[in-house]
């Protein structure tokens, strides 16, 4: 089987609002929730409480999701402030 090789290059990766985009995910998980608990026996009658603890899930992850995502952009305004502390040396103090 032949190796594949890409044809060009990949694009760069956007950027956005992560931390929001991400923090919004987690609380439209958390209301789809509460809003299905109060209807839990009909999801049971259903065979269909999936349905609920999958929204409880998607809560649950989207709370780690929304730590990583903070340390992810603090860890890459913490290297863009060293690379401009690097590349201008009368800004750094004691100078």
């Amino acid at each position: 089987m032949a190796k594949w090789t890409p044809k060009h290059e990949a694009p760069e990766p956007l950027e956005g609002p992560v931390v929001a985009t991400i923090t919004g995910g987690t609380i439209l998980w958390f209301v789809l929730f509460l809003v299905q608990v109060p209807f839990y026996g009909w999801f049971d009658d259903r065979d269909l409480t999936w349905w609920v603890w999958t929204c409880l899930a998607g809560a649950g992850l989207g709370l780690i999701g929304i730590w990583y995502v903070r340390k992810r952009d603090a860890a890459i305004k913490r290297h863009e402030a060293a690379r401009a502390a690097a590349s201008d040396p009368e800004a750094t103090p004691g100078a």
